[in-house]
């Protein structure tokens, strides 16, 4: 039988087939194929606006009070360019398409696939709210406490909500839970391969790439406390210390409790901050969510007390934040781009294949007599509702 040829849009395809399976988390959030990218190609640095909710301070009485909108967007940098490159012999060229695939396309997008994967999980270290079990084992009230805080923080009651589980944490909970699916098929699938499916509302999956986060060298009694009396935005000022704190790290400012997103109630609970870059110690400690104190998006009670107690939440000095994580798909955006097509090249082909955009370029190295064959994807990824998204934090 005569083999076929491999023309660049076949090969493209099947390598985008095979990277779309492999992204798990990728697979799981907002994905956006941004037109403005396509056809004529995307430069490194090009920006995608995203526009965020509205919100609106409430009147009592019956006395008139306008008050402006004031639209607010976050942006999504289409900036970051990842690739595997391949050299092909001609007796490479002349297998058919699945033996290519599974010789060369298949190993090669499983590296790919696997480096974007571990990028985009690093928006982990955006999310503020976190369940803490430190010290003992994962339970399932720890995931639905979880689900809790993405209620509390008014994520849709959808299809849209997943749970992203360490291999350590969903070899527990697939233990747990084994006996509660009442569908035969789902229960086949966790007693042959350890798959959960779908339970308490979210679709729950596995990354081995869910790695935990290494925290500074502050204690959980930091040491630190504020040093002012009106701290607002995203810098708290604090003593001087020598511990530090590593981005991720999460932490709490007493007297700042956390708000009702709409009616602005006190929840009777502190407020969790994420530390946004690495403090050593000194100056002001950055954090996200930034603190607002009133108006359409105030958030906490009111300013961190001064010389109030700064806690670092669950996690020892020098200790690790479990890689589990539940969502709504909206907290997470991650969108490809178009890069441009060479001319002049051997072959040279593009595809889209569910959101996601790669390019595959070959050329002939007349001095060694081989095949260089490149693929690349440009893609951007954003927390752009980090609010509800949480992550689940348990030693095992």
């Amino acid at each position: 039988m005569a083999n076929t040829i491999l023309t660049p849009t076949a090969v493209t395809r099947k390598a985008l087939a095979i990277l779309h399976q492999k992204l798990t988390f990728v697979g799981s959030i907002n994905r956006q194929y941004d037109k403005q990218y396509a056809v004529e190609g995307a430069k490194i640095g090009s920006d995608l606006k995203i526009r965020l909710p509205n919100q609106y301070a409430i009147r009592d009485g019956a006395t008139l009070s306008t008050q402006d909108t004031v639209e607010q967007s976050t942006t999504l940098q289409v900036t970051t360019q990842k690739g595997v490159d391949l050299n092909f012999s001609s007796a490479e060229l002349t297998l058919d398409l699945q033996d290519f695939a599974d010789r060369i396309l298949e190993p090669a997008m499983a590296v790919l696939a696997a480096n974007i994967e571990a990028d985009v999980l690093n928006m982990r270290k955006e999310v503020y709210n976190i369940v803490d079990n430190d010290g003992s084992a994962l339970t399932f009230l720890n995931i639905m406490q979880g689900r809790g805080q993405l209620n509390d923080n008014l994520a849709p009651m959808d299809s849209k909500r997943c749970a992203l589980l360490s291999t350590d944490h969903n070899i527990a909970l697939v233990d747990t839970l084994k006996g509660l699916f009442q569908d035969s098929t789902q229960v086949a699938k966790q007693y042959r391969e350890g798959f959960m499916g779908r339970t308490a509302g979210m679709m729950f999956s596995e990354s081995t790439l869910a790695d935990d986060h290494q925290t500074g060298t502050a204690a959980k009694t930091t040491g630190y406390l504020v040093n002012g009396a009106s701290e607002a935005g995203s810098v708290v000022a604090v003593d001087t210390g020598s511990t530090t704190f590593l981005e991720g790290d999460i932490v709490t400012f007493a007297g700042c409790n956390r708000v009702h997103p709409e009616t602005k109630t006190d929840t009777g609970k502190l407020q969790t901050f994420v530390v946004t870059a690495d403090y050593s110690g000194s100056g002001d400690m950055p954090i996200s969510p930034a603190i607002v104190t009133s108006g359409a998006r105030q958030n906490v009670t009111g300013s961190p007390t001064n010389n109030g107690a700064v806690v670092k939440v669950g996690a020892a000095a020098n200790g690790l934040y479990s890689g589990s994580l539940v969502y709504h798909k909206d907290a997470f955006t991650f969108a490809t781009a178009d890069l441009i097509k060479p001319k002049g090249v051997d072959f040279c082909a593009r595809e889209v294949y569910d959101g996601i955009s790669i390019r595959i370029v070959r050329d002939y190295d007349i001095n060694n007599d081989n095949l260089p064959c490149r693929l690349d994807v440009l893609y951007g990824k954003k927390a752009i509702r980090p609010q509800i998204a949480c992550r689940v934090h348990a030693d095992g």
